[in-house]
């Protein structure tokens, strides 16, 4: 049985911006700095949706709310960089039998419950499309800022081809990207076919393309190891994505995967589960990120734990793999300088929400907290390309922001849900902390 969806935190009116902005003057609150650490108590001023300055005794615009903020900590909204808010469930019978419309509408819950979580950027790994993203621009719907990658592109056969043979139906991209005018194609063979499918997909409008290099672990170990694409067909990817401005994310969990997107020059590695030293050395050496998406992984493994005759043997065994292998790519990384940046994988309702999660995730794969929190921070953002806008508490940048009431310490309370206790979104409190409601006060000439 499905898990029920969650409520939401607060009714969302449509038509107009969901929270309203407010100049705003924390007084006495610790910073997330530059080296992922907490300064001395500092006040931080915000104009409109802006920081406006982050020192001692900052001076505040005239009717400002001010903060009594001693006490608590202040860091950048959370940088997911590989999440499918477009799915709900992943009961494939579930999703055929749900109607376009709904299923829109399930997005837009999707995507204000990520925001309301802490998550206050985030790309979209497939699922939907530039107008979902649209649609949060023009505050249509909530949600965080959001990238979009529409579909993700596969050989025939591979990761995202998921042809049911009995009733000949494309199962995959229909979960995922259901028919509508204008759906880009997802399956490609041969260099000149990825070169059209990806200036297809340029047309409505993606900020990533995303390609499939290796199978995955519900495949089993053979599959999730298996290479996929050819480089020629990759590096076709990268050069017609590179000629529109769009970068290029590559699912990869075996080492032949992550060797091709690597061989291909994508950006940023997704899972990367088999990660070996001499490709971490190139990742390093080149810039490109590592998304490693430990939570859903983790949940994977414990759910064929507990009872092991729910799954196909090839899942039990690629679980059994996991278990030996998750968070290993991570402490490779670390040693080596590979970029690393959070991303959750989630592809349901009820998961949406949870990416504190894999911040904890992060830790206790192996990042010191400080290495963590710039992972789901300022690292995420520079991914992303908007480390000039997001990503940081300083001035100039959006106002996108988390109240935390103590010191995170080794992050556990990001996994227990208990750590964000206000939220911040350009400028306006999409989760209000208790209190500014109880100390707030208008400054006044």
């Amino acid at each position: 049985m499905q898990a029920p969806t969650p409520p939401l935190p607060s009714p969302v009116p449509l038509g107009a911006r969901p929270w309203p902005h407010a100049d705003l003057a924390l007084r006495g609150v610790r910073v997330l700095d530059a080296g992922g650490g907490f300064t001395e108590p500092l006040d931080v001023t915000v104009a409109g949706a802006r920081i406006a300055a982050v020192a001692r005794n900052a001076p505040a615009p005239e009717g400002a709310l001010e903060v009594d903020a001693a006490g608590l900590w202040l860091m950048p909204g959370i940088v997911d960089c590989h999440t499918h808010t477009g799915m709900s469930s992943t009961d494939t019978l579930a999703n055929l039998r749900t109607p376009l419309s709904l299923r829109t509408l399930q997005t837009a819950r999707n995507l204000h419950a990520t925001l309301a979580s802490g998550v206050t950027t985030t790309r979209d790994a497939g699922g939907v499309d530039a107008g979902v993203r649209e649609a949060i621009e023009r505050s249509v719907i909530a949600g965080p800022r959001l990238q979009v990658s529409i579909v993700l592109l596969s050989q025939t056969g591979g990761h995202s081809d998921g042809f049911l043979p009995g009733p000949g139906l494309e199962r995959s991209v229909e979960e995922f990207v259901p028919d509508s005018p204008g759906r880009p194609p997802y399956l490609v063979d041969g260099p000149e076919e990825m070169r059209r499918a990806v200036r297809q997909l340029l047309r409505p409008g993606p900020d990533w393309i995303k390609v499939c290099t290796s199978g995955g672990v519900f495949g089993g170990l053979e599959a999730a190891n298996r290479p996929e694409l050819s480089i020629e067909e990759v590096a076709v990817a990268v050069t017609e994505a590179g000629r529109a401005g769009r970068g290029v994310m590559a699912h990869a969990v075996g080492s032949g995967g992550i060797e091709i997107a690597l061989a291909a020059g994508v950006r940023s590695i997704e899972h990367g589960i088999h990660l070996d030293e001499e490709q971490a050395r190139r990742m390093a050496s080149a810039g490109t990120t590592l998304v490693p998406t430990l939570a859903i992984y983790e949940d994977v493994a414990r759910a064929v734990a507990a009872n092991p005759a729910a799954f196909p043997p090839v899942v039990a065994e690629a679980a059994e793999d996991l278990r030996g292998r998750l968070g290993g790519a991570v402490r490779l990384a670390r040693d080596l300088g590979v970029p690393i940046a959070l991303g959750t994988d989630f592809a349901t309702a009820a998961d949406q929400g949870r990416a504190g999660e894999e911040l904890a995730a992060l830790r206790r794969a192996g990042l010191p907290p400080e290495q963590a929190l710039l992972a789901a921070t300022v690292n995420g953002a520079r991914l992303l390309g908007v480390a000039d806008r997001v990503g940081r508490i300083a001035p100039g940048l959006a106002f996108d922001a988390l109240l935390l009431d103590g010191d995170p310490g080794d992050l556990a309370g990001f996994a227990e849900g208990t750590a964000i206790t206000g939220v911040f979104h350009d400028g306006a409190a999409v989760v209000e902390h208790p209190r500014i409601a109880a100390t707030a006060r208008r400054i006044t000439a």
